[in-house]
């Protein structure tokens, strides 16, 4: 008997760490410890694991057995160790060849027969393993087309015990090795997203949508039940580009982790669309859980949309919880264990009646609201949150003569111009931590270089003089002037540009 090594991953946060197993297997009482930082389901490994031994003919030897997962000071959270446990111990009790594992990334959950059952979170500690230099990962069979979306590591796929067992055998041998068979997946066909063309009439919040869509904007819409608001929000990610390979490839991760990835025959490409219910908690959007720290909200619409629909309805701190995320870029989840942090760019879009009852818009004749029940619904968005919110508009109701009318542009169509208009802020941003408008820092469009003469930034100065327009507001209404002359195809904002973002920028009333 004597000492086994072996390595496996595992996760903090969104992203993927090396561990270390190491087995020694001595003489003593009959015992299994696992030492380094293991929560409960790590420490329960033991368990499955002489089970999973003797039921695939290969005991684990009745003697004192410690297993430590290194690094000991960062906690190892899951089943996924088991299969390193596994394949280390029984390293240290001779049943495996000593060197042909020590290279190589175990991931796995046992169960009590020896088969090897799948686990979350397959990119990112496939992702970290190749980054660590790992070029072998074993995986449970279930677990393999995921794995394979990460490039430059070998994946080898496993369904029982004793089958890693004998490959490793006959590889110490230098015999032929035989891969398990994999099972013909069902892919899930992606949707195509809802078409813009379906909306009827609302040509402001049709404008709105363009724009946001092309400069990466927040987008705030107001109006009564039935306008659209929903429908314009939904066509959203239809609007945006594909992401590029690094941001699919952090998308594809946290849709690992959470396990929701339905296909395998690439990285998630599309943007995502995050929609929680009003009644979502504050570690539901913003992330956390009493045990294992999972993404919220915020983290699952990275580099996507995170529409919140009624949005006066959510719990105020859930609301105030945002401001951090959406200018910073990642939220921080702070537990006693430590920190874990989260990255989450997204765009948020909010959509809200006028009133609690709906019906406070244009003339209001079917209000039943008091002014005290609508000072009470619109103080539920803070100014603060409000402040942030690029475009804010108002959504009418359409009228009848709109039902009748002409179907506006299709999403291909308006996609077609919001592509275009990336591909010029990324010229113009080329080399910089940001690729669109939304993303560039004030003082950047105030320097000498992007700065707009008083000529056209008249209207916006005389907004900030009258108290109607923050610093904060200021900056991001030259974000949309940007936006709005690329689209139109303008070297820079013309004076009617930044009257137009200044437009776009107004705080639609929640009550008439």
């Amino acid at each position: 008997m004597g000492l086994g090594r072996t390595r496996s991953v595992g996760v903090r946060g969104v992203e993927g760490f090396l561990v270390e197993v190491e087995s020694d297997v001595a003489s003593g009482l009959p015992a299994f410890t696992v030492s380094g930082r293991a929560d409960a389901a790590c420490a329960q490994a033991p368990d499955r694991v002489r089970a999973a031994a003797a039921n695939s003919q290969h005991p684990i030897p009745a003697r004192r057995i410690t297993v430590n997962l290194s690094p000991a000071s960062v906690l190892k959270v899951g089943s996924g160790f088991d299969l390193a446990i596994v394949v280390a111990t029984l390293v240290a009790a001779r049943e495996i060849p000593t060197g042909v594992v020590e290279d190589v990334v175990h991931i796995g959950e046992l169960g009590l027969d020896g088969s090897v059952r799948p686990v979350r979170g397959l990119v990112p500690m496939v992702v970290a393993a190749a980054k660590a230099g790992v070029r072998h990962v074993v995986v449970p069979v279930a677990n393999a087309r995921e794995a394979r979306l990460v490039a430059g590591v070998q994946v080898h796929p496993v369904a029982r015990l004793d089958e890693l067992v004998a490959r490793y055998r006959a590889l110490a041998k230098r015999r032929p090795v035989l891969e398990v068979p994999e099972p013909d997946a069902a892919l899930v066909p992606d949707r195509p997203p809802p078409d813009l063309a379906d909306v009827v009439g609302q040509t402001e919040g049709r404008l709105a949508v363009e724009i946001a869509a092309a400069g990466a904007h927040h987008l705030y819409l107001v109006g009564p039940p039935g306008a659209g608001k929903s429908m314009l929000a939904e066509r959203l990610p239809g609007l945006l580009p594909e992401l590029d390979d690094q941001q699919a490839m952090e998308v594809t991760a946290i849709s690992s982790i959470l396990g929701t990835l339905t296909s395998f025959d690439g990285l998630c490409r599309r943007p995502p669309f995050v929609a929680p219910h009003h009644g979502a908690s504050m570690p539901a959007i913003i992330g956390g859980g009493s045990g294992l720290v999972l993404p919220g909200a915020v983290t699952q619409a990275h580099h996507g949309v995170l529409f919140l629909d009624e949005a006066p309805e959510f719990r105020p701190g859930v609301m105030q919880a945002l401001r951090q995320p959406i200018e910073s870029g990642h939220v921080v989840v702070a537990r006693a264990i430590g920190n874990v942090r989260f990255p989450c760019e997204f765009q948020l879009v909010l959509a809200a009646n006028p009133c609690p009852c709906g019906m406070g818009s244009g003339k209001a004749a079917a209000c039943s609201c008091s002014p005290i029940q609508q000072r009470r619904y619109s103080g539920r968005l803070s100014g603060p949150i409000l402040d942030r919110i690029d475009i804010q508009v108002h959504v009418p109701a359409p009228s009848r003569a709109a039902l009748l009318g002409e179907p506006g542009e299709s999403t291909e169509v308006v996609r077609a111009r919001v592509e275009a208009a990336r591909g010029t802020q990324r010229e113009r941003w080329s080399g910089r931590p940001y690729a669109v408008n939304g993303r560039v820092p004030g003082p950047v469009l105030r320097s000498e270089a992007f700065r707009l003469g008083s000529g056209r930034t008249a209207d916006l100065d005389r907004a900030v003089d009258r108290g109607l327009l923050s610093l904060r507001g200021y900056d991001r209404c030259l974000r949309l002037a940007w936006t709005i002359a690329d689209l139109a195809g303008r070297i820079s904002p013309s004076r009617d540009d930044v009257g137009l973002a200044l437009s776009l920028r107004h705080q639609p009333a929640l009550a008439a």
